[in-house]
C-alpha cells in the first residue's frame, strides 16, 4: 500500500480509504460481522484510512466501525466521520450551525468508542448557516483535543476557497480535504473544484471512485440492473448519474485495458485516479471482505502516463468556459519563461 499526505498537512493516509456505507445497511450492506472482517482484511492489507458519517444507517455504520476497531492499535488508524444529515426528529439537528456540529461530533465520538476523531468533515455546503460560525465550532473541537483535523465534502469551488482564505483570516482551523464524486465517467470536479482546492492546499478524497459498481464492468451486456444489485435499488440516483451509451463504452476499454496488463477493471479505474497527485485517495466500499482484497491491489498499481491518457480521453470532460477562452489564449500570451514556475495556479 502506498500513502499520501492529506492536502498541506502533516496526515499520511492509504491512498485507499475504506467506506463503511455498506455497515449496517440491511438492503446491501452487511452486518456487524461482517464489517469486522472487512475492517481486518483492509488494515491487514496496510490500509489506515477509514471513512464514515453519522448519516449512514442512522448511525448504525459508525457504532459498528467502533466495534470493527477494538482489535487494532487506535494511533495506527486514520479514523474520519462527518455531519450535515439530520440526525433526529429536532429541526436543529442538521445542517452545520455550531449547535448541530458540536452535538453530532459528541453523538459520533460516542458510537465509535473513541476520544478523538482524526479528520471531520462538513458533509454538505450549509445555504443557512455563515461558513465562520461552522469553522469557529470545529476549530473549538479542534482545540479541545476531540478533532484532529477538518474537512468538506461536496462543497462548490468557491465554498472551498471560501472557507480556507476566511480561516486563515481568523486563526482557525482550516479545511485539509475535500471529499467529492470523482471516477472515470463523472469528473465534474475538474472544471472548478478541483483547481479550488489546489489553489487551498486541500486533499481530494474520492467517492464513488467505481461509480456504483458500473467501472468493476459487472453491468456490462445488460439492459439494466439486477434490482437487488446496490445501483438497482438506488436506480433512480445512479442509473442517470452513470448509465448512458458513452459511459457504457468506456467500461468496454476499462475491461480492455485490465485484460491488456493483467489487472482487473476495478484496479485500473482506482489506478487512474492516482495519476493526479492532488488525489489523495479514493474510497472504496464492500459488502464482504473478498471484495476489500481485491481492490487493495490497486493501492499499489500506477498506470503508465500513455495508459492513463488513453482512459482519459475515451469519455472527453467539455470543460466549457472560461476553459476554452483561456485554452485559446493562455499559451500564446505566456510563453516566454524557460521553465514553469512552481506557484503556477492549477486550471482545469
Amino acid at each position: 500500500m502506498k500513502y499520501r499526505y492529506l492536502g498541506r498537512s502533516g496526515l499520511l493516509v492509504s491512498r485507499l480509504c475504506l467506506g463503511t456505507m455498506t455497515f449496517g445497511n440491511a438492503q446491501w450492506g452487511c452486518d456487524e460481522e461482517g464489517a469486522s472482517a472487512i475492517v481486518r482484511q483492509f488494515v491487514d492489507g496496510g490500509g489506515n484510512f477509514i471513512d464514515t458519517a453519522d448519516g449512514y444507517s442512522g448511525g448504525e455504520a459508525e457504532r459498528i466501525l467502533g466495534v470493527a476497531i477494538r482489535d487494532f492499535d487506535r494511533d495506527n488508524l486514520v479514523i474520519a466521520t462527518k455531519c450535515w444529515f439530520p440526525t433526529g426528529p429536532a429541526v436543529t439537528a442538521r445542517g452545520l450551525s455550531r449547535k448541530h456540529i458540536i452535538t453530532a461530533c459528541e453523538r459520533s465520538l460516542k458510537r465509535l468508542g473513541v476520544d478523538h476523531i482524526d479528520l471531520y468533515q462538513f458533509h454538505g455546503p450549509d445555504p443557512y448557516t455563515p461558513i465562520e460560525e461552522s469553522l469557529r465550532a470545529a476549530d473549538d473541537l479542534v482545540r479541545a483535543g476531540k478533532v484532529r483535523y477538518i474537512g468538506c465534502s461536496n462543497f462548490y469551488g468557491w465554498q472551498i476557497a471560501k472557507a480556507n482564505v476566511l480561516a486563515e483570516a481568523k486563526g482557525l482551523a482550516s479545511p485539509i480535504s475535500a471529499q467529492h464524486l470523482y471516477n472515470l465517467i463523472r469528473r465534474d470536479i475538474e472544471r472548478e473544484i478541483l483547481p479550488a482546492a489546489a489553489d487551498a492546499g486541500v486533499g481530494m478524497i474520492c467517492w464513488s471512485p467505481l461509480a456504483a459498481g458500473m467501472l468493476s464492468g459487472k453491468y456490462r451486456n445488460q439492459g439494466a440492473p439486477d434490482a437487488q444489485s446496490r445501483m438497482g435499488i438506488q436506480a433512480a440516483v445512479t442509473m442517470p448519474r452513470y448509465w448512458f451509451e458513452d459511459a457504457l463504452k468506456l467500461i468496454d476499454l476499462v475491461v480492455e485495458i485490465a485484460q491488456r496488463l493483467g489487472y482487473t477493471p476495478s484496479q485500473v479505474a482506482l489506478s487512474w485516479l492516482f495519476g493526479d497527485h492532488q488525489v489523495t485517495a479514493a474510497i472504496i466500499g464492500a459488502r464482504n471482505a473478498d471484495q476489500v482484497k481485491e481492490n487493495l491491489l490497486a493501492g499499489d498499481i500506477d498506470l503508465s502516463a500513455e495508459i492513463r491518457e488513453e482512459l482519459t480521453q475515451a469519455l472527453p470532460l467539455n470543460h466549457g468556459y472560461p476553459f476554452e477562452w483561456t485554452d485559446n489564449n493562455l499559451r500564446s500570451t505566456f510563453k516566454n519563461a524557460e521553465f514553469e514556475p512552481r506557484h503556477r495556479v492549477r486550471l482545469p
